[in-house]
C-alpha cells in the first residue's frame, strides 16, 4: 500500500514539474536577423534572456527551440532584430501554442502602427 501512495505521488510530482516547463519553436520569419530574445511573466517587466545559441537567429525561417519555465501560460515575449527594430508580444500563451513566428507578428504590428487614410 505504502509503495503504491509512494509512486503516486512521485509521479505526481512529476507531472507539477513538467507543467512547469514549456517548449516554443521560436522561428524568426522576418527579414531581419534575430539577436536577442527574451520572456517574462505577462504584465511583469521581469524580463529574462533566452540563449539563442552562438550566432543570431537567420531572417528568412531560421529556427531554435526555447525552454520557458515558470507558473502560468501567458508570458511577454521580447524579440530583438540585428536592425534595431525591437518587438514585443504581450499575453502570448505558452501551453497553446507551440511555436511563434517573428515575421508574422512584426506584420501586424506594422499594420496598426500605420493609421488608416479613409
Amino acid at each position: 500500500m505504502h509503495a503504491t501512495i509512494l509512486i503516486t505521488l512521485l509521479f505526481a510530482g512529476g507531472m507539477a514539474q513538467a507543467e512547469d516547463l514549456h517548449y516554443l519553436d521560436l522561428v524568426n520569419t522576418a527579414p531581419s536577423s534575430l539577436t536577442a530574445f527574451a520572456v517574462a511573466p505577462a504584465g511583469s517587466g521581469e524580463w529574462r534572456e533566452v540563449q539563442l545559441g552562438d550566432a543570431p537567429l537567420q531572417g528568412g525561417g531560421d529556427s531554435a527551440t526555447v525552454a520557458i519555465r515558470g507558473e502560468g501560460c501567458l508570458r511577454d515575449l521580447r524579440s530583438t532584430f540585428r536592425d534595431g527594430r525591437v518587438l514585443v508580444q504581450r499575453d502570448f500563451d505558452v501551453c497553446r501554442y507551440r511555436s511563434y513566428h517573428t515575421g508574422q507578428y512584426l506584420r501586424r504590428a506594422r499594420a496598426v502602427a500605420r493609421p488608416s487614410h479613409d
